[in-house]
């Protein structure tokens, strides 16, 4: 059973990590390195990442739907993108 603890909350700041891995991930690539919203998390799922090679020892883990504006996303638009992303793939922002 997974920690049922979510590590963030509605309205947090979060980065999407930046590397690129030379396995499947379902962060998309135009979201990585990029500052989102925290809209709400969503429950807990297997870490695709690991279940995608066949794997059955995938973490369990918190997925969140984070708010994006399109001009983070993209340099232009006046939208947003809601992604859900799994924890691993998020760390809290530091702004300064």
């Amino acid at each position: 059973m997974p920690d049922t603890t979510a590590v963030f909350a509605p309205g947090d700041l979060v980065r999407t990590y930046g590397h690129d891995p030379v396995h499947h991930t379902r962060l998309p690539r135009y979201a990585r390195g990029k500052l989102g919203v925290v809209v709400e998390p969503e429950g807990f799922a297997p870490l695709a990442d690991v279940r995608s090679q066949g794997r059955d020892d995938a973490p369990v883990e918190m997925i969140y739907a984070v708010r994006f504006s399109a001009r983070e996303l993209w340099g232009e638009g006046d939208h947003e993108v809601v992604l859900d992303l799994s924890q691993s793939y998020l760390e809290a922002a530091d702004v300064r």
